[in-house]
C-alpha cells in the first residue's frame, strides 16, 4: 500500500484547510485509515482514523474533536481531513497512516506540513 498525503500549507488561526490521502496498492485489504501529526519537537500523536470497509465509524482525539471531520471516498481510494477553526497548536507535519489485518498502522505517507499562525 502507497499513501500519498497533500492539502498541507499556511493558514491564520481560525482558519481551514482539507488534506487529502490517496492511496494505491493493496488498499482493499485495509481495515482503517488515520491521520496523525507530529509537532516540532514533540512525539507523533492520533488525530483521526476511519474504518475503510462497511461502515464509516470514525474517532477524532479529544483536541480535534468539533473542529476537525474526517471522511472517505473509496471510489477515490482517498481518505480526508477537513480542519475548521485551526488553531497555532495544531502547527505540525500531517501523516496518513493504512490499518492492516494485524491492527497496526503499517502504511505511512510522507507527511504534509500544517502552519497555523496566530
Amino acid at each position: 500500500v502507497q499513501l500519498q498525503a497533500s492539502g498541507g500549507g499556511w493558514v491564520q488561526a481560525g482558519g481551514s484547510l482539507r488534506l487529502s490521502c490517496v492511496g494505491s496498492g493493496r488498499t482493499a485489504e485495509m481495515l482503517r485509515f488515520g491521520w496523525f501529526r507530529q509537532a516540532p519537537g514533540k512525539e507523533r500523536e492520533f488525530v483521526a482514523s476511519i474504518i475503510w470497509n462497511g461502515s464509516s465509524r470514525t474517532r477524532i482525539a479529544d483536541s480535534a474533536e468539533g473542529r476537525f471531520t474526517i471522511s472517505r471516498d473509496r471510489a477515490k481510494n482517498a481518505v480526508y481531513l477537513q480542519m475548521n477553526s485551526l488553531k497555532p497548536e495544531d502547527t505540525g507535519v500531517y501523516f496518513c497512516a493504512a490499518q492492516g489485518a494485524n491492527y497496526k498502522y503499517d502504511y505511512w505517507g510522507q507527511g504534509t506540513l500544517v502552519t497555523v499562525s496566530s
